[in-house]
């Protein structure tokens, strides 16, 4: 990592884990493999935080900690990239424990409490709101062909007009805006 660290991958330690590592990774990952419209790549970073204002905008009630979750729900990717879902299905290894384990030692690292069901089903459900969105504004689906992947969002009229227009930044606007709201949400 740039910030000297050295992360092992099968048995991730809480304390070789950087805010900074994660957003500058984030910040160079590309969603939809790069398949998006405008200058630069849509990064998983300015992703993340798009999840976090839906999260943030449908559930105001949530805490730091729901938000800094939703922040840091594709944190892993920061060293093991963006893969489609059913891709990771089809290496035929247990990719989603390999890449939850990484995220329980991001979520160590950074004083995040375990997750209720809700909250984690909330973080979710954002997450797909903002690949729908995504899909039919940058990475050039159909609206059918959206809602059958990512089904119809039905959002406050004020949080559609955001989601509307996103435009792809680049990777250090990304990385800067990351580690901004991260500042913002974190406690310590």
């Amino acid at each position: 990592m740039l910030s000297g660290r050295r992360l092992d991958l099968l048995s991730p330690d809480p304390k070789d884990i950087e805010i900074e590592d994660i957003a500058h990774g984030l910040a160079r990952v590309a969603r939809w493999n790069g398949q998006t419209k405008g200058d630069y790549a849509f990064s998983v970073a300015q992703h993340s935080l798009i999840v976090t204002d839906i999260v943030n905008a449908l559930w105001p009630e949530f805490t730091s900690n729901e938000l800094l979750a939703a922040l840091l729900h594709d944190a892993p990717e920061y060293v093991i990239g963006d893969l489609i879902s059913p891709f990771k299905t089809a290496i035929g290894l247990d990719y989603k424990s390999f890449e939850l384990k990484l995220l329980q030692a991001i979520y160590c690292r950074f004083k995040i409490r375990e997750l209720s069901v809700g909250a984690a089903a909330a973080i979710k459900q954002a997450d797909t709101i903002a690949a729908y969105y995504e899909a039919t504004r940058l990475a050039g689906f159909e609206r059918a062909e959206a809602e059958l992947f990512f089904g119809d969002p039905e959002l406050p009229s004020e949080l559609h007009s955001v989601l509307a227009v996103l435009q792809p930044v680049s990777a250090s606007d990304a990385q800067a805006r990351f580690i901004a709201k991260f500042a913002d949400l974190s406690p310590h």
